[in-house]
């Protein structure tokens, strides 16, 4: 009986090893389609969040493969394209946004990695401004509380960058009602109003202040997510099996795609739960259609 019960477990953990190998190194492809009467003009978004420098292949062929195979007209990104580390290189994830500004507009909004290089010069030295000048030269202008306006489109593109509270660990902390109106001025009502924000765990605030559609990333899926259950078991924040994981949600008429990333960084692995690429299709129409 213990040979058994021993076989058994290696068997187990063997399993779990490959399933971990296999998980952190490929990712799968989410689509989710809106419809909305203020938007003019069918078009396709391809959103990237959490890469943390991950390269699928060299160059990041892979990865730059099948958002070309997507055929977009804009990239949205939703923060932490790095890691906020001083050993790490710039250069890789330079050249992929620079093959994809090739390819179509991006709208950038940082992650609190991006934040923090910017915030912490006594950690990172100069790498923010690094990045900063390597973007503007690609012509990629990150969205720090701004917003785009495509009339053309129907669409009105925000970038939310909080303050560094708002991802303070084991507790989700109190957002006041007045804050992204300071932050970000009043939502559009004329066009669909589209919401780059990293943190999701404020996505009932960010449904109160306008967004029509949130973009959300910084969980990772929750790592591991449970077999059958589909539940993520771990957050950034250290929650275990976090409300907002990953996938889509709703509050009253407001959506949030929550991508579980592309990457890793602190816990550099995944389990039963690869990266995420989610292309989002916006088309005129009465109503809103989750896919």
């Amino acid at each position: 009986m213990t040979d058994i019960l021993f076989t058994i477990i290696v068997a187990a953990a063997l399993v779990l090893f490959w399933v971990m190998l296999y998980d952190t190194n490929r990712f799968v492809v989410r689509n989710h389609v809106v419809t909305d009467p203020r938007i003019r003009r069918g078009c396709r978004a391809v959103l990237l969040t959490d890469l943390h420098n991950k390269c699928y292949g060299k160059g990041n062929e892979r990865l730059l493969a099948a958002i070309r195979g997507q055929k977009p007209d804009f990239i949205l990104i939703a923060g932490d394209l790095l890691t906020a580390n001083a050993k790490t290189p710039l250069k890789p994830v330079l050249q992929l946004l620079e093959k994809l500004a090739e390819m179509c507009p991006v709208y950038y909004a940082n992650g609190n990695h991006e934040q923090r290089l910017r915030e912490h010069t006594e950690y990172y030295g100069n790498m923010a401004e690094q990045y900063r000048v390597a973007l503007k030269r690609i012509g990629i202008e990150p969205m720090v509380n701004s917003h785009v306006n495509l009339p053309e489109l129907g669409l009105a593109v925000y970038g939310a960058e909080l303050d560094m509270e708002y991802y303070k660990r084991f507790h989700i902390g109190h957002m006041p009602p007045d804050y992204l109106p300071r932050i970000l001025g009043q939502a559009s009502k004329d066009m669909y109003t589209v919401l780059l924000a990293h943190n999701p765990d404020y996505f009932p605030q960010y449904a109160a202040w306008g967004a029509d559609l949130t973009l959300s990333g910084h969980v990772h899926g929750g790592v591991a997510r449970v077999p059958f259950w589909g539940k993520g078991v771990l957050a950034p924040s250290w929650h275990v099996f976090p409300k907002y994981d990953g996938g889509v949600f709703k509050e009253g008429d407001a959506v949030m795609v929550l991508s579980r990333g592309l990457g890793s960084h602190t816990i550099p692995v995944r389990v039963f739960n690869p990266g995420e690429l989610w292309v989002v299709d916006f088309q005129p129409g009465e109503t809103d259609v989750l896919s």
